[in-house]
């Protein structure tokens, strides 16, 4: 069979007519008349030697060779627009749409976002608070922030913090429990948003590194981290906190960590985007920032003792 193609104006005709399955919604769509779309559409018609559409009285429907037609068409132009976006995006230095999930942008991005406006006023941000799996090709991104135990192919993946996990509290209740073993009578915050790490790094696991043994299936439980960490801001409990989402809280006062173990996970943060887009200006502005930010919160590991949470098995 011929590879020639019809017109890129009628199958652009086609998928807008199949996508409405009206004439009259695709011509306005395209700012033609119907008139001419239909006439495109004949055109595709006589090429293919076949009808893709029945023309009902106030209605069109897709013929069998209109029906396996529109996928493949309906992604092409898919493609095509997602490939234009693309392009564009590469030649715009004055924008950065960064996706990250909602703890991570609510406990770290969003009390930052200050510093970095100041250091690159040229910079505009734009945030989509999401855990979903992004598609560079077809999602206007330019950078992931992701946590997990994922391994990125086919794009730069950076690792960006390691994450480690010690008890926290308001600290109006440091005083009372001043010790690990102390614990036992606190009322303990659960996180278990990190139920999907193939190592346990709960409660358990943190009191075995502690060398301390008590019950601690009691307290209440989150199913986000964020939230676990607000309750014991408030000073509901006492929390096993991620630091990487509880450093600004720890640099304000608002919570503290007095105990010197620190159970390491065996998940992380990466920095991701395009293969190649790193060296875009403003996503290796944003990239180096991001760095900064925690080599400044990295005080918080001076004097701790830290377990690996695999040697504990």
């Amino acid at each position: 069979m011929p590879d020639r193609l019809p017109p890129l104006t009628a199958l652009r005709a086609f998928e807008a007519a199949a996508r409405h399955m009206s004439f009259a919604a695709a011509a306005a769509e395209l700012n033609v008349t119907p008139a001419a779309l239909s006439y495109q559409i004949k055109a595709l018609e006589t090429d293919l030697g076949t009808p893709v559409f029945h023309r009902l009285n106030r209605a069109v429907e897709l013929t069998e060779a209109g029906r396996a037609l529109a996928p493949g068409v309906t992604d092409g132009f898919s493609a095509i627009a997602a490939s234009w976006r693309n392009t564009q995006r590469l030649n715009d230095n004055s924008t950065l749409t960064i996706t990250a999930g909602p703890a991570f942008t609510s406990k770290w991005l969003a009390p930052r976002l200050f510093d970095f406006a100041q250091a690159h006023p040229d910079i505009d941000l734009r945030f989509s608070a999401s855990l979903r799996l992004i598609d560079f090709d077809r999602d206007e991104v330019d950078v992931a922030i992701r946590f997990g135990l994922g391994h990125d192919k086919d794009v730069f993946s950076a690792p960006l913090i390691r994450e480690w996990m010690t008890p926290m509290m308001a600290p109006q209740l440091a005083d009372q429990f001043n010790s690990p073993q102390a614990l036992k009578d606190a009322t303990l915050i659960h996180d278990d948003s990190i139920s999907f790490f193939k190592t346990p790094t709960d409660w358990p696991a943190w009191c075995k590194a502690a060398g301390i043994t008590f019950d601690t299936s009691h307290g209440v439980r989150f199913s986000q981290a964020d939230h676990a960490l607000d309750a014991a801001i408030a000073g509901a409990g006492v929390v096993l906190g991620r630091v990487s989402l509880a450093t600004r809280a720890l640099e304000q006062g608002r919570l503290v960590a007095p105990f010197n173990v620190g159970l390491v996970t065996d998940a992380q943060f990466r920095f991701i985007c395009p293969q190649g887009h790193e060296a875009r200006p403003n996503v290796k502005a944003f990239h180096d920032w991001v760095m900064s930010e925690i080599e400044a919160s990295k005080p918080f590991e001076n004097g701790r003792t830290f377990i690996d949470a695999k040697s504990l098995k």
